[in-house]
């Protein structure tokens, strides 16, 4: 069955930094774009990052653009999200997903993994 399972979540000082990763099974991860949403208590869940098959596009929301960056890793089946200069705001829940509508559509979602930012 397919599977999204995230990874490297915790707590970080305001300024500091923090890498997600989000391993892949049960489908062919190289042929489906792939992305990065979060949920803040009391908010809708937004679109952070995607990525394309090929890696070759990459869209951001503007909160984030110049702080996260989205990789993947097709050979070993993974999608990265390398996050400097965390702010507050940037606490959440974070999920990784496939997407199917480009950029913010979705189609399979992991669990989920917390992202605190705090002093």
């Amino acid at each position: 069955q397919v599977q999204l399972e995230e990874s490297g979540g915790g707590l970080v000082q305001p300024g500091g930094s923090l890498k997600l990763s989000c391993a892949a099974s049960g489908f062919s991860f190289s042929t489906k774009a792939m992305s990065w949403h979060r949920q803040a208590p009391g908010k809708e869940r937004e679109l952070v990052a995607a990525i394309s098959v090929s890696a070759r596009t990459t869209n951001y929301a503007d909160s984030v653009k110049g702080r996260f960056t989205i990789s993947r890793d097709n050979a070993g089946n993974t999608v990265h999200l390398q996050m400097n200069g965390l702010k507050p705001e940037d606490t959440a829940v974070y999920y990784c997903a496939t997407v199917r509508g480009w950029p913010q559509g979705t189609e399979y979602w992991g669990q989920g993994t917390q992202v605190t930012v705090s002093a």
